[in-house]
């Protein structure tokens, strides 16, 4: 017996991992959603057709191997509507005759001739406040000196004075957990290979050797646990 958590990204499942080591959760795997470039061509955003891709797997393990639970993990984005809507979009496409998702953290039975016992299947969004994504949330939980990242609100004001269009939130976000691990986490040692330890690219390298700088404690990950500990 197994279950399963999908999330929408690599970046994602470091995350998710850290978190689900950190509650002492065991037997589940976690999927990243894979994607091609042929699946956003007409999509904003999440492709429902890669999600389709990784239930069809959950499926044809699940003939062999008996999996109790599955989560889906996203982005709430400005809305988590829209991503609820292309979940059950997929599932109908994999699995239909279903009932819907109507609602975050609650399972739904899912049924399938390919295998004796239904599966339960539950989603959440990773947000904060209701939007937002995972560099969103890496922002609020931040447990270091932030000064250099946070001077970046003096530039998007900089911008605004010279006429500039301001970036957007989410780019905004993505900027600053940039910056807060290149310059304020960033050690004299590892400094040395920046690009491996202190930044996103080497976030499997973050999530594994510098959870110090990130609070698991903090209450916007409340939410997120509950759900998790769905799954122990």
């Amino acid at each position: 017996m197994s279950n399963r958590l999908i999330v929408e990204s690599k970046n994602d499942k470091f995350f998710i991992q850290a978190m689900v080591k950190y509650l002492n959760i065991s037997n589940v795997d976690i999927l990243e959603i894979k994607v091609t470039e042929n699946d956003y061509l007409d999509l904003d955003g999440l492709s429902v057709v890669s999600l389709e891709r990784e239930l069809k797997t959950i499926e044809a393990d699940a003939q062999k191997s008996y999996i109790n639970k599955v989560g889906i993990i996203l982005d709430a984005d400005d809305s988590y509507l829209k991503n609820l809507h292309k979940i059950n979009e997929a599932l109908a496409k994999v699995f239909p005759n279903n009932q819907k998702i109507e609602k975050i953290n609650y399972f739904t039975a899912i049924h399938s001739i390919s295998f004796e016992d239904p599966i339960q299947i539950a989603c959440y969004f990773v947000n904060v406040s209701g939007i937002g994504e995972l560099e969103k949330l890496l922002k609020e939980i931040k447990a270091k000196d932030s000064t250099y990242a946070d001077c970046l609100g003096s530039w998007q004001v900089c911008l605004q004075q010279n006429g500039k269009n301001p970036v957007s939130s989410k780019d905004f976000d993505k900027f600053w957990i940039s910056n807060y691990l290149r310059f304020d986490t960033c050690s004299n040692r590892d400094k040395k290979q920046s690009e491996r330890k202190c930044s996103m690219s080497g976030f499997s390298y973050v999530m594994t050797e510098k959870l110090d700088i990130w609070n698991f404690e903090h209450p916007a990950l409340n939410e997120l646990k509950e759900f998790l500990k769905l799954f122990d």
